[in-house]
């Protein structure tokens, strides 16, 4: 797992300044991280642990230690005009084993502590064979309206190259089975892995599309340092990521979901339209509004060890073990490790690089003069697209160089 950034020290009882963290007129949104796993995929390096670490933290106990960290937040969110919460995430990890019940407990806290808007969006991770039914049934009623399934794969040799052991053929039911309960439904697929052809990805994109989910997100693999599957590249035992072969699996994904009535509203993600829908990232009713909030440059608090917090001007990060996590809580004191509070020039910049990844991309007058300068020579190009309004997004093919486009407008 990769190591925290480094940052300046945060208070103990985590006060911000509302001078410090500036304007908070933003949507709110709260993230929820459930670090246990049963397995650990050779690809994944995000904070997620197989162990339990004893009362508080540890998959039995682990929503009492949340609620805690809930409660900070609302002390001091208390300093900040109130904004009832417009999203809460679950992720992971797998949030679901810890149960149904635990996660409404969590849920329960939330809205002890925090206002939900009338339409908040509350969305829980799955991985398939960890809910049935029942499950998902428990869960909205508790209060939950979507869940995201991690598929990843159709193809079993696939899914074992990246460890992971649902069985594919499962991914229908539980996709009915959310829909019968009354939750949007959503499906995560990557793509890329070493010694997938294009046939099995395409395979993949048809699985999901047969479950007819309300959303698609499909994720390139990075194969990050220090993961397993890192070492495995490393001695040879399978082939290394093509990055021609991503980009036109990418593009197959584009075509393929696209056909299927799906409308790209960020680089990977797909919504499903419904009628007189027209696209972008407000005109699509399944479109998440937890992953808009990052890309719309929104606040959110994260709960949980490792988790990362966005207000205004302001950026911190929990310690990432659970147990260290835990020990401040119990002293009654914040769980963040650092922080940092951006410059109004760093918040501009970070501005354009979130909103160019979505569907709607930016208005030319908001970008730096650097940018505006780039503008032309980037249509040129055929990376992006400007619009009579003045507005400029993203081609397909802008899309597959995202990064490159980023640094041309903010350099």
């Amino acid at each position: 797992m990769p190591a925290q950034p480094d940052g300046q020290q945060w208070s103990e009882d985590g006060h911000l300044d509302p001078v410090e963290v500036g304007p908070t007129h933003r949507h709110l949104s709260m993230y929820v991280h459930v670090p246990f796993c049963t397995v650990r995929c050779g690809y994944c390096d995000f904070n997620t642990y197989t162990a339990d670490f004893g009362q508080g933290a540890n998959r039995a106990s682990y929503h009492h230690s949340v609620g805690k960290e809930i409660e900070l937040a609302a002390n001091v969110l208390a300093n900040f005009p109130t904004r009832a919460l417009h999203s809460v995430f679950f992720g992971g990890g797998t949030p679901t084993l810890l149960g149904c019940a635990q996660l409404g407990s969590i849920l329960s806290e939330l809205r002890r502590h925090f206002a939900l808007e009338d339409d908040c969006e509350v969305t829980v991770e799955a991985n398939p064979d960890t809910v049935d039914e029942d499950a998902l049934k428990q869960l909205r009623e508790a209060g939950f309206t979507r869940v995201s399934f991690g598929m990843q794969s159709a193809d079993r040799q696939v899914l074992a190259r990246l460890d992971r052991t649902h069985d594919p053929e499962r991914i229908d039911y539980v996709v009915q089975a959310a829909k019968k309960a009354g939750l949007d439904t959503s499906l995560d697929l990557i793509y890329g892995t070493p010694g997938e052809s294009l046939a099995q990805w395409q395979a993949s994109l048809e699985a999901a599309l047969a479950a007819q989910p309300d959303h698609i997100s499909t994720y390139a693999l990075v194969v990050e340092p220090g993961t397993a599957m890192w070492k495995a590249l490393e001695r040879r035992q399978m082939p290394a990521v093509d990055e021609d072969e991503q980009a036109e699996k990418y593009e197959l994904a584009d075509r393929v979901l696209s056909a299927a009535g799906y409308a790209w509203y960020e680089i990977s993600n797909w919504a499903r339209m419904e009628p007189g829908e027209e696209g972008g990232t407000t005109g699509l009713k399944h479109a998440s509004k937890h992953n808009l909030a990052y890309w719309a440059d929104a606040d959110w608090w994260g709960i949980g060890p490792g988790a990362h917090s966005h207000l205004g001007a302001a950026r911190w990060w929990n310690r990432k073990h659970p147990l260290a996590w835990l020990r401040s809580l119990q002293a009654g004191k914040s769980p963040a490790q650092a922080g940092e509070f951006l410059t109004r020039w760093e918040r501009e910049l970070e501005f354009v690089m979130l909103g160019i990844r979505t569907a709607d991309g930016l208005q030319v007058a908001q970008l730096p003069a650097e940018g505006k300068d780039k503008v032309e020579s980037l249509v040129e190009e055929g990376l992006l697209e400007l619009n009579a309004q003045g507005r400029v997004r993203l081609t397909l093919r802008g899309r597959l160089l995202a990064d490159y486009v980023t640094r041309e407008l903010t350099a």
